[in-house]
């Protein structure tokens, strides 16, 4: 399989199935990313040519992000999507920002909230 066949079947039909429901479900534990990271290891060996080279080099040579790099970067674009209420605000997370914070910087700085939730 030739590199362009491999990134329009992979993203079209691998990686919609590794992102599925990414920005609610996402793994902490290192065991789970490694599991997830693996399909995508494994899949880029059907490249020929690239069989033979290491994962990082494979993936650089195809222009494909890892998972996690992936998964932060749909965090990053929820988080910007509720701090500027393109969500309905009676829906989505209250996210509150810290306001008494005299470092220098942006005025998007959150307060580290931890949630619970009870069972």
């Amino acid at each position: 399989m030739d590199e362009s066949s491999f990134i329009l079947l992979y993203k079209s039909m691998v990686r919609p199935h590794l992102e599925y429901a990414n920005s609610v479900w996402c793994p902490h534990k290192l065991r789970d990313i490694k599991e997830i990271e693996k399909v995508q290891k494994r899949t880029t060996k059907f490249v020929i040519n690239l069989k033979k080279i290491s994962y990082t080099k494979r993936l650089q040579r195809l222009k494909l992000p890892t998972l996690k790099y992936r998964r932060l970067h749909g965090d990053m674009i929820e988080v910007f999507k509720m701090t500027h209420n393109i969500y309905d605000p009676d829906v989505s997370l209250k996210l509150e920002y810290n306001s008494g914070c005299s470092i220098r910087g942006n005025k998007y700085k959150l307060l580290n909230c931890t949630f619970y939730h009870d069972l």
